[in-house]
């Protein structure tokens, strides 16, 4: 790439990352309530991305071959667990990643 052409990628993607950050804010005001639809996917999208994640996960998992998808069977179990008793996301990603690693690493 020239010059011309690294500078014209790096400003593309400063405009890109500003206007992903700032166009909300200018498209819902502080003042104004959000639409209707838009506070839906707000309480929709965040439990189907977690379920989409989930799907990626385990889609490798062999039930049939090596540990038996027991490692990541205890870790879900652990992450809900976490979960149902302190309801913090962040505690049960954490906890589930943490043990998830720890069983490889060690026991199986």
């Amino acid at each position: 790439m020239t010059l011309t052409q690294q500078m014209l990628t790096i400003g593309m993607v400063v405009l890109g990352t500003m206007l992903t950050r700032f166009l909300p804010f200018l498209i819902f005001p502080a003042g104004k309530p959000a639409p209707p639809y838009i506070q839906y996917l707000g309480k929709v999208l965040p439990p189907a991305v977690f379920g989409l994640l989930v799907v990626y996960c385990l889609k490798g998992v062999s039930i049939c071959t090596g540990s038996h998808g027991i490692p990541e069977l205890i870790s879900i179990l652990l992450v809900a667990g976490l979960h149902l008793w302190k309801r913090q996301m962040l505690l049960s990603i954490a906890g589930g990643t943490i043990c998830y690693m720890l069983l490889v690493q060690m026991v199986f």
